[in-house]
């Protein structure tokens, strides 16, 4: 998240215009209360795992029984309900509507389906409903009435996931107000077959590369932003996957990823994804290397892991190769980090260490907001910073085997600026969490996180210190 953006669940907004509706959900949830009457069940509320498949022969010489007759079911999913306060800057961009303290609020609901296909395959499904609303975005909406240019992407805003660029149209709102709004869609819906060769998944899907911990270079297809400390599912793409291993060589992953023009337009092959990449070890080191034709660039990347006595090291690299107007000819990006684990005073403890360059930054960053390598990316939600250089870490320590706390520190050193996130999460009970924390900015003004001027008007991109906490119900 940058300075200026204020991130609650989800990315992109959605555009009631577009003539692509989402199925009737209606009809899902009939099916899969019919299926989970007729099949056998069992529950889950793990997160995005690859193959969370029911151990099996492949051996079916010897059993007559059909295909069909060996379907089994899986359920689970999770209610999350978050509140959060905040307290605005008076010198920042919300300064035209009001900087009193913000009470906002979501709740979301996430139903989780597989169908497991004898040997052969499985299909997966992700439905949420989100609810989301309060004073940020009451004020937002403000804004966006008082300066329609300035806020037309909610850039700066609450940005509600949207389909506007993927294949398929899977979101749908239900109600949008001045208050609130309540939207819902399909996250997951995916076939994935299982060769002796390798894995196959088709339709909507999350695929994360590269070994960052907190920034990711190599993780082109929806990235986690640094600052977002709620990791359990990426949003999920329409895309087709296939990895499969060569004896000798290693693991083979290729993707194609088709998008639609912004406003959900046609498919296009320069709004598109194509990209492979092969991952190999050699002794006690692995090494990934990595080709793509990412909208209407190429990049390249390369990535290792080793061990340094007890601790892991993790370095990923890449260049873009920019088709810009303007002559630039790429940019080069970096992240590398170390993580160890230990025990202390009979507690256990875990943290590391992360830098991060990005060849795409600026030192100005109200020139940066108007660079469109920058500006694209930032709308794209595959960029979330605007300088060049990182240094963060994190640590966490186990008060109890039911009782969490984390501190996380995403710093800028060009300005210095930055966000510090402490955080604690209590298992209350066996399928309870509550989670409390906050997030404190730091910097002088002029600096990424202690705010700067929005490009043509006397206004600060800076996010306000909030607090918030969340309660989370598996089933």
């Amino acid at each position: 998240m940058n300075a200026g953006r204020i991130s609650f669940q989800g990315r992109g907004k959605y555009d009631d215009k577009r003539v692509k509706k989402i199925p009737s959900f209606t009809g899902f949830l009939i099916l899969v209360i019919c299926l989970g009457q007729t099949l056998p069940i069992s529950i889950w509320a793990s997160s995005d795992s690859p193959n969370n498949c029911p151990a099996r022969s492949r051996d079916q010489s010897n059993d007559p029984e059909p295909w069909y007759k060996k379907i089994e079911a899986q359920w689970g999913g999770h209610i999350k309900v978050r509140g959060t306060i905040s307290w605005p800057d008076d010198e920042s961009f919300f300064q035209p509507v009001g900087t009193r303290t913000y009470y906002d609020g979501t709740a979301e609901g996430r139903l989780k389906g597989k169908l497991f296909f004898a040997e052969w395959g499985y299909f997966e499904t992700h439905y949420e409903v989100i609810l989301l609303g309060g004073d940020t975005w009451r004020k937002g909406k403000e804004l966006q009435r008082l300066f329609p240019d300035l806020f037309r992407d909610d850039f700066l805003l609450i940005r509600p996931v949207d389909d506007d660029r993927r294949l398929l149209d899977l979101t749908n709102t239900i109600h949008e107000n001045d208050d609130y709004i309540v939207y819902h869609r399909l996250d997951r819906l995916s076939l994935t077959l299982l060769p002796k060769w390798g894995v196959v998944r088709i339709g909507r899907q999350a695929v994360t590369w590269g070994n960052g911990m907190l920034f990711n270079p190599m993780d082109l297809f929806n990235p986690f932003s640094p600052t977002d400390i709620e990791r359990d599912y990426k949003i999920g793409d329409d895309m087709v996957s296939t990895q499969f291993s060569v004896n000798k060589i290693g693991d083979f992953h290729f993707l194609y990823v088709p998008r639609r023009s912004p406003g959900g337009g046609d498919v296009q092959w320069n709004q598109s994804s194509l990209a492979g990449k092969l991952h190999f070890a050699w002794g006690t080191t692995e090494f990934e290397i990595m080709i793509a034709k990412h909208y209407e660039d190429a990049v390249i990347g390369v990535g290792s892991i080793g061990y340094l006595w007890d601790a892991a090291w993790r370095l990923d690299a890449t260049w873009t190769f920019l088709n810009d107007k303007e002559g630039k000819d790429g940019y080069f990006s970096l992240v590398a980090n170390i993580d160890y684990s230990w025990v202390w005073c009979g507690k256990n403890f875990y943290g590391f260490v992360e830098f991060f360059y990005s060849g795409v930054g600026e030192d100005d960053y109200t020139d940066a907001l108007s660079d469109p390598d920058i500006s694209e990316r930032l709308a794209r939600v595959e960029l979330f910073t605007l300088g060049r250089t990182y240094l963060s870490g994190h640590i966490r320590v186990e008060l109890h085997p039911l009782f969490n706390v984390y501190l996380t520190v995403v710093n800028n050193v060009a300005d210095p600026s930055g966000i510090v996130q402490p955080r604690a999460v209590w298992d209350i009970f066996e399928d309870v969490q509550i989670t409390v924390g906050g997030n404190i900015y730091y910097g002088r003004e002029g600096t990424e996180y202690g705010g700067y001027k929005i490009p043509g008007t006397n206004l600060i991109a800076k996010a306000p210190n909030s607090a918030f906490i969340w309660l989370t119900y598996y089933f």
